[in-house]
């Protein structure tokens, strides 16, 4: 164990293991994960279950997560974590990028299918974009949708896509299949970002890159969108590098 806190960061971690975990564990499971004596597992869950932080199902011989973690999970949710965390942030990306191409800059997360933008900030020059807080677009089409598609598994990604009638044309232009969307998303898997032109609004076009938990999984998205004839090919890659580097604080800031 590491710290000055051995008993907090093995219930911390027991936490982080039951709450990945696809179901319940048994605690031999859980002590051999934790790498600790069984007792000292048996000692643990105790505690925890005491406090409400596990339930112990008898008849499985398992455990699994209780109340308290939920309380404390709806607790972190109702304090914006991430609009808190994401504002300031996308503040600076926008000043940042000012220089470059006027774009505003907006954080979104995964609503199914779709991207649900959560946070925007406008440039002092304005734009005109569709991209507002509360706005859900077609994940596949929007780069800050494909961005966070990209870090998900193939079989996730199948269920969210199961047949060509989950895609959406809205200018003839994007993924409109499941092969279609899996080459995209290689390629931009790949370079860590991902880039939109016209798929949303012709005229328009965005960049934007993930921002991910401990275990890798897309958290949300960072993105900008700008008047496409604004930026050639070597700029969009200047945009994406901050936008990734942006993703990357959200992450840090989030814990991973």
């Amino acid at each position: 164990m590491t710290g000055n806190a051995p008993a907090a960061t093995r219930a911390l971690s027991a936490l982080r293991l039951l709450a990945t975990a696809p179901g319940p564990v048994t605690a031999a499971a859980l002590a051999r994960q934790l790498g600790i004596p069984r007792s000292s597992t048996y000692h643990l869950l105790a505690a925890m279950t005491a406090a409400g932080f596990v339930t112990h199902y008898p008849e499985e011989e398992r455990w699994g997560l209780g109340v308290g973690a939920f309380e404390v999970g709806a607790a972190y949710l109702r304090h914006d974590p991430l609009e808190r965390l994401g504002r300031p942030l996308l503040n600076r990306l926008g000043h940042d990028v000012a220089a470059i191409v006027p774009a505003v800059a907006h954080l979104g997360v995964l609503h199914g299918r779709e991207t649900l933008y959560l946070v925007r900030e406008s440039p002092t020059t304005p734009v005109t974009v569709v991209v507002d807080v509360g706005v859900r677009l077609p994940a596949a089409l929007t780069a800050s949708g494909r961005a966070m598609l990209a870090a998900l598994p193939a079989a996730q990604l199948r269920a969210l896509f199961p047949t060509k009638e989950a895609f959406v044309d809205r200018t003839g232009a994007g993924p409109t299949s499941m092969t279609a969307l899996t080459r995209l998303l290689a390629v931009e898997r790949a370079r860590h970002w991902a880039e939109e032109d016209g798929f949303v609004v012709p005229g328009f076009a965005s960049v934007a890159a993930a921002a991910l938990d401990r275990s890798g999984r897309p958290v949300a998205s960072i993105g900008l969108t700008f008047r496409s004839e604004r930026a050639d090919g070597p700029m969009r890659v200047e945009l994406a590098r901050a936008a990734m580097r942006t993703a990357r604080e959200l992450s840090r800031r989030l814990g991973a």
